[in-house]
């Protein structure tokens, strides 16, 4: 059964958008790696960069049973999308405030697949209420 790893945080921390679904290029030891687990989202981000976008600071570990040529655990790693999504996202971050995280990693048929979202950073009093309408929504669902 395929692993899905999810950016828990994103949803917390960020009011997420738009969606968009992109290929990732690995190499072969961190599709190894990706299958064993130990995936970390902490301080991931996409940037864009010349005509691609690059997704950084995703956290994949070492393989350990790769040889003398295993990948750095958190290079940049190019993501794959077709111009007219990449202009589309262009567009959406030029606006003040927005920005492009993961936030889900997952298998699709025998590559792998990551979902971005255009989003904005979430203030406190923001947060405080999703949390307060989170408790009022399980307590309906409780009676």
């Amino acid at each position: 059964m395929p692993r899905v790893y999810v950016n828990r945080r994103a949803g917390y921390e960020y009011e997420l958008l738009d969606r968009y679904e992109a290929g990732v290029s690995l190499t072969g030891s961190e599709v190894k790696s990706i299958r064993v687990g130990g995936v970390d989202f902490r301080d991931a981000f996409a940037r864009l960069s010349g005509t691609g976008i690059d997704l950084e600071g995703l956290y994949i570990p070492t393989y350990k049973e790769a040889t003398y040529n295993n990948h750095e655990p958190r290079r940049p790693r190019r993501l794959l999308l077709h111009r007219m999504e990449i202009e589309k996202i262009r567009r959406a971050l030029e606006q003040k405030g927005l920005t492009l995280i993961p936030t889900r990693l997952y298998q699709k048929g025998r590559y792998f697949k990551v979902e971005l979202a255009v989003a904005r950073g979430k203030k406190l009093h923001d947060k405080r209420r999703a949390d307060a309408d989170k408790a009022v929504r399980r307590e309906l669902r409780e009676y």
